[in-house]
């Protein structure tokens, strides 16, 4: 799709991928999915044409086919197949691996944010989401959809009456009970009374909502996690239900002593005040503030997106599900969320960093600290007249990231690097290339001055609707710490109109087991990268 060509004849060429997906040949079908998965960012209103037979091609037996259907099926939504299309994947979520659901839930949750025609129909198909992919959902989804339900006010009574009778039919479904609980302490005083379940009116009274939180938190099948959800939501019922306050009082007090010391914190703290700060309970368990939902630093609202509104995508790029697998590295620490996540390789070449070029750079390492039996270079100045430092400032300076991205090259085209995201040991510069008039390559060397590796690491970027992004697989997930590791990464921005170049970009990696995500915006490219 480099190519320019005429718009026949690429349309021409996306109905003959169509037709192979009817073929016979599983290799055939595989290479057509694939194939579409690159142009459609191209052509997207040809390939659109394809949707049912996409569809289709998520029953099919083999794994690999199914896998590229279901990140094909995510690009082609829009606002007009919304309904159809999330009815087909929750019915491929019912039936799918478990490996697929955590990304398939999360990727649905990300196009309804953006897709959704009303918040009523959002909400209602997350809970089904929840309650059809079970404990595969991620922590992330489950704060986003209470985002969501705090920011929808004419729903608060709707939503929590729905969640609260979801989770008293089955509360083995953890993050639909941590949603659940949630609103239930949140929106209490809204749940008793009438409610409608399965099409009949169910009356509900502060005894049954309290029945059903006492079974859950004192359920060992329940995650301790979730009880902390419960109990939070009991000490918050002791203002939504001033007439239960001592049967709430007696729940904590039994938890006071409990051997999970996270639920005996906050039943001691939650029991303190009731003796001792009884005049500050009100004002301690009044309802959350409305939590802002954003996603690049700016609040989300339901309908087209447009890039102020949406750090991933563009009105015409498809979501770019494709940009968060990762390519298998022949490393021993490759992480295994590759596996989860089910990514093939791709035919695009990357760079290297684990290879023989690391190889070379370590042993550059090695000839300068003096390790190796090569002598190093010697400088014209005498060894005397050198100024001595410590040992631990020369092998820091050795570590360097500019000495471990290799000797510095002159910059392609004229064009200086940039300094793209700097933080918490986190160091990203982009490099520039032109390869035509309108089209800007970028590309991205991290690297990791902390003490910790960081894993699972995934770059997202977006850009104004003028231009055009196609992010390619990085070189890796991991960035060793101390510097001594690089990941690579290679974007293609197109600027039809030379236009100056700006991109929101989003960085997510575990650290010390901890999730970390960082949010940065770019608008000082250089001007020979654009001009």
């Amino acid at each position: 799709m480099d190519i320019k060509s005429e718009a026949g004849l690429r349309v021409l060429a996306v109905n003959i991928l169509g037709r192979f997906l009817l073929n016979n040949d599983k290799n055939i079908r595989y290479v057509a999915l694939n194939t579409l998965l690159r142009v459609v960012s191209a052509d997207y209103s040809a390939v659109q044409r394809h949707r049912g037979t996409v569809v289709d091609c998520l029953k099919d037996p083999d794994i690999t086919i199914r896998r590229r259907a279901n990140e094909l099926c995510f690009a082609l939504m829009n606002e007009s197949n919304i309904r159809s299309m999330m009815k087909e994947m929750i019915t491929f979520l019912e039936v799918c691996e478990p490996e697929f659901r955590a990304d398939c839930t999360s990727n649905m949750f990300l196009v309804m944010e953006k897709f959704a025609p009303s918040r009523k129909w959002h909400i209602d198909t997350m809970m089904r989401v929840l309650t059809t992919a079970g404990n595969y959902v991620r922590d992330d989804i489950v704060s986003n959809l209470i985002a969501l339900i705090s920011n929808s006010d004419e729903l608060h009574g709707y939503t929590t009456q729905q969640l609260f009778l979801a989770i008293r039919r089955d509360w083995t479904q953890q993050p639909l009970v941590q949603v659940g609980a949630w609103c239930t302490g949140e929106y209490g005083d809204l749940l008793t009374g009438t409610a409608v379940e399965q099409g009949e009116s169910v009356q509900l009274t502060e005894d049954d909502v309290l029945d059903v939180l006492e079974r859950i938190v004192g359920n060992n099948i329940c995650s301790i996690v979730t009880r902390e959800y419960v109990i939070n939501a009991i000490g918050k019922l002791s203002t939504r239900f001033p007439s239960s306050t001592a049967r709430i009082r007696k729940v904590l007090s039994e938890y006071g002593c409990h051997m999970q010391v996270e639920l005996q914190q906050r039943a001691v703290e939650y029991n303190n005040l009731f003796l001792k700060y009884d005049h500050l309970r009100a004002g301690i368990f009044e309802r959350m503030p409305v939590l802002e939902t954003k996603t690049g630093g700016t609040t989300i609202s339901n309908g087209v997106a447009t890039y102020e509104e949406d750090l991933l995508f563009s009105e015409k790029t498809p979501p770019p599900i494709s940009q968060q697998k990762k390519l298998p590295q022949p490393q021993a620490h490759v992480d295994n969320l590759l596996d989860l996540i089910g990514s093939e390789p791709s035919e695009v070449v990357h760079p290297p960093i684990n290879g023989q070029s690391q190889v070379k750079d370590n042993t550059n390492l090695l000839d300068l600290i003096g390790l190796d039996s090569t002598p190093p270079p010697m400088a014209d100045k005498p060894l005397s007249a050198m100024p001595k430092q410590p040992m631990v400032s020369l092998i820091d300076d050795l570590l360097s990231p500019d000495l471990l991205a290799g000797p510095a090259s002159p910059p392609q085209n004229g064009i200086p690097s940039l300094t793209a995201f700097e933080k918490n040991g986190l160091h990203i510069i982009f490099d520039f290339d032109r390869t035509s008039d309108t089209t800007l390559v970028v590309s991205l060397r991290a690297t990791n001055s902390s003490e910790a590796d960081m894993k699972d690491f995934v770059f997202q970027a977006a850009v104004p609707k003028t231009f055009q992004l196609q992010l390619l697989p990085p070189s890796g997930s991991d960035i060793p710490a101390f510097n001594t590791g690089i990941l690579t990464q290679s974007m293609r921005i197109s600027n039809p109109s030379k236009q100056p170049v700006r991109m929101r970009i989003r960085m997510g990696y575990t650290l010390a087991g901890s999730s970390v995500q960082e949010l940065s915006e770019i608008s000082n490219f250089p001007a020979a990268a654009w001009q």
